[in-house]
């Protein structure tokens, strides 16, 4: 059975402790925490009007996000944050827009570095049923790309179909934990000007057809073309927001 992969918006009821959670970054975010301190368990509950299991149970998702610090006895420390989970949907979900747009840039990145070489080790490898599977993948994309929301799931299924494909579990790890990142990256991609999902299904397709030719090389390059689009498409994609917000200032 195929590995589906779920929505970051599949879900939207939130626990107390993770809207309590969220606020608490989002201040930490906008430097409004003095002295790297967090609040403590009973400050939490004192200021949210929760109770200590609440309290405590909002340290836990901060702690496991890597955002503080917590030890018995000690006060709540903020962590530096460049060694936050930015691989979580949560955090994604709680940072302002300007912090998202910059790990997008940093995602391309990791993106550049991989996903050729993942297509061309899966040039040399890919069964006939893999390739059956990203045939159909690709003739969903053309029937949907009047739909950016439902294309979005086929685009990131496809590439980790080639992921899979690459038959290497530490790669598959990697793409597999930065699937948040990639969804918001298409996401904002994918509500590019008429025509775009046109153009991404045909890059898609050169993708398919080096793979289908066993050809390593052509499949690398065809990837490293269509990551090259998908960044120039982020970046107009970026101004045309910030623009929005001048406007709206």
């Amino acid at each position: 059975m195929q590995r589906r992969q779920e929505s970051p918006d599949a879900v939207k009821v939130r626990t107390l402790p993770v809207q309590v959670a969220a606020h608490l970054t989002r201040r930490i975010v906008a430097g409004e925490v003095e002295d790297g301190r967090a609040p403590s368990e009973l400050e939490i509950s004192r200021e949210f009007g929760v109770s200590r299991v609440v309290a405590r149970e909002t340290l836990k998702i901060l702690a496991s996000l890597d955002i503080v610090d917590v030890a018995q006895g000690r006060r709540v420390v903020v962590r530096p944050r460049a060694e936050w989970d930015y691989l979580s949907p949560l955090l994604i979900e709680w940072l302002p827009t300007e912090i998202v747009d910059e790990l997008l840039q940093e995602l391309h990145q990791l993106r550049v570095l991989l996903e050729p070489e993942l297509a061309a080790m899966a040039a040399a490898s890919v069964t006939g049923e893999t390739l059956a599977r990203l045939r159909d993948e690709i003739g969903r994309m053309a029937e949907l790309e009047a739909d950016p929301e439902a294309y979005l799931e086929v685009d990131q299924e496809f590439h980790m179909e080639i992921c899979r494909a690459a038959d290497n579990r530490i790669l598959d790890r990697i793409m597999y934990s930065a699937r948040w990142l990639g969804t918001a990256s298409r996401r904002l991609t994918n509500e590019a000007p008429a025509g775009s999902l046109h153009r991404a299904t045909a890059q898609h397709t050169e993708i398919y057809e080096a793979l289908v030719a066993r050809d390593p090389e052509a499949a690398r390059s065809a990837m490293r073309r269509h990551l090259s689009n998908n960044y120039t498409t982020l970046l107009a994609e970026k101004e045309q927001r910030s623009k929005r917000a001048a406007r709206r200032r």
